[in-house]
């Protein structure tokens, strides 16, 4: 890899963790990163804002000032159309004159696609595009996913013993994890817009479903519980997984419990991302983590995760799965 390419990717993946700082507050927008370099100094970067507003380039431009000579990194092509809200992001790129533009993602939305590129590349200015594309692609996974399937990027989060369990046979369940693991699964409502739980659950436990994180209470998810019954004031009933299509401003979903629950969405074939957090413990006779999800046959079983990260948290360990 030449050294102008590191760079590239080096000045990409910045981008891409500004645009983190916007996941799930951006809705119906992208969560989009910006950054914005001179003579491989930083002189301006920008996410979008929350509700979507003002978009990545917009803020890392008007940081940076004069941007003649610089090279402007994005996680997604900035936009082709003029909004009640504000003007076109190539339009703005164009104004602004940088001498390199670097872009990971394409726009789907067809207002854009491709066209943010053509004109910039129009006015003189050189375009590379596909740049730390995966990565865009999954700091960016809610947003792609309602284009593409017309539904929310949905996570299921499960958090058990090394056998499986997810609380003793009385229904006892507190704690499986540590503090840490418990920490990070906190982190993780707050990267959702949207948090779901079974009907079962809801009763037994009369979840708070909050993130309770210094600094990070105000990203607490919306509520949702899956199955019949009555809904508490401020939550959203869903009938069947399928549901999820019609969810207004919810791009990530996290599903959070129980067997039940998580049963559906496996068997409903709505389940994009596994977060399991497995404790250092034996449980024996347990509730198990997950329902019957209609297996008959184990070769159905193969082929459908992909491994694509572990950690440790305190004692206990995450493995992070994606379907294929």
């Amino acid at each position: 890899m030449s050294h102008a390419a590191a760079d590239d990717r080096r000045w990409m993946a910045s981008a891409i963790a500004l645009a983190g700082r916007g996941r799930a507050r951006t809705t119906p927008n992208p969560n989009v990163g910006c950054v914005i370099v001179r003579d491989g100094r930083v002189i301006g970067r920008g996410w979008t804002g929350a509700g979507g507003r003002p978009h990545a380039e917009a803020v890392a431009i008007e940081a940076a000032g004069d941007i003649a000579g610089a090279t402007l990194y994005v996680t997604l092509e900035p936009c082709a159309h003029v909004s009640t809200r504000g003007p076109a992001c190539a339009d703005l790129v164009v104004a602004a004159n940088p001498a390199r533009v670097v872009i990971a993602l394409r726009d789907p939305d067809p207002r854009t696609d491709g066209q943010g590129i053509a004109r910039i590349e129009a006015a003189g200015i050189a375009v590379t595009t596909g740049v730390e594309a995966p990565a865009a692609r999954a700091s960016m996974a809610g947003f792609l996913s309602r284009r593409a399937r017309g539904r929310p990027h949905v996570t299921l989060k499960l958090a058990t013993s090394l056998d499986g369990r997810i609380a003793l046979a009385d229904g006892s369940s507190r704690w499986i994890t540590s503090a840490a693991a418990r920490a990070h699964a906190h982190l993780e409502r707050s990267r959702h817009e949207m948090i779901l739980v079974g009907r079962g659950t809801l009763d037994a436990d009369a979840p708070l479903l909050d993130v309770r994180l210094p600094g990070l209470a105000d990203r607490s998810p919306r509520r949702a519980v899956l199955g019949h019954g009555e809904t508490p004031d401020g939550w959203t009933a869903l009938r069947t997984p399928s549901d999820i299509a019609t969810l207004d401003g919810v791009d990530h979903l996290f599903v959070e419990g129980g067997a039940g629950a998580a049963a559906a969405f496996l068997t409903a074939d709505l389940v994009d991302r596994l977060l399991l957090y497995t404790a250092p413990i034996i449980v024996g006779e347990g509730r198990s983590a997950i329902g019957d999800i209609g297996l008959t046959d184990l070769a159905a079983a193969h082929g459908r995760w992909r491994f694509t990260d572990t950690r440790t948290l305190g004692i206990d360990r995450l493995s992070i799965y994606e379907r294929i």
